[in-house]
């Protein structure tokens, strides 16, 4: 994916904020050689730019001065409350230097595991990235999983799975922790789920116009059965 940056002279909190104002984002680019070059980036193109998976899981090109450099994305800091990004922060790449990045993870088939086609289960995703290490060319934009095999009682974890080729799993306090975990419907709530179906499905007027007939008609005839009352 290509960006193109634009170097910047000044710094600051009051350039920066000047900066803005044009429709500009202020950002910086570390690693390599030498000091960490100031960038500027047009703010509308960088905005569309990040709604993309792959502008923050993947090398990028980003075209600076006339050449191309490698980078991945580092940090983003948006507006508290504005559709706005305030600073964007870039790594060189090194080819021959293993980096460490969060990998975004796209599971799939659990519709098809007798964990929720036969035995009733809710599949809960508790971990949406994993924390890899690897050569840049081996970053891998997505690492795809397959629950089709998912049954009852039994999570999926990190070391049920293989990653591809070249990429290893950082631990973070947990060796291998729960991708995906399982668990049972209890009767209690199953019958919840059908009432809430049933109370937002639509109403027939004609049904509804002879259900109240119904009973209408029944509560008659409960009042005439009534003995009368005396004087």
């Amino acid at each position: 994916m290509k960006f193109v940056a634009f170097e910047r002279a000044k710094q600051g909190t009051g350039a920066s904020r000047r900066l803005r104002i044009t429709g500009r984002t202020p950002g910086i680019v570390y690693g390599g050689t030498g000091e960490p070059t100031l960038i500027e980036l047009d703010h509308n193109a960088l905005f569309h730019a990040i709604k993309k998976e792959a502008f923050h899981a993947s090398i990028l090109e980003m075209e600076l001065a006339g050449k191309e450099h490698k980078v991945l994305l580092r940090d983003l800091q948006m507006h508290p409350y504005k559709q706005q990004i305030l600073h964007i922060d870039f790594q060189r790449v090194e080819a021959k230097t293993k980096m460490t990045v969060k990998v975004p993870v796209h599971y799939s088939g659990e519709e098809e595991s007798p964990a929720v086609k036969t035995e009733n289960c809710l599949v809960n995703h508790v971990i949406t990235e994993l924390t890899v290490s690897c050569f840049p060319a081996d970053i891998p934009e997505f690492i795809a999983v397959d629950l089709k095999g998912l049954k009852k009682g039994a999570p999926l974890h990190i070391k049920d799975i293989t990653l591809p080729k070249g990429v290893k799993f950082v631990a973070k306090g947990q060796d291998n922790p729960v991708l995906v975990s399982v668990s049972a419907v209890s009767d209690e709530a199953e019958a919840d789920a059908a009432a809430a179906a049933a109370a937002a499905a639509p109403v027939d007027p004609k049904a509804a116009k002879a259900a109240a007939a119904k009973e209408a008609k029944a509560g008659a005839k409960a009042d005439a059965a009534k003995p009368a009352a005396k004087k």
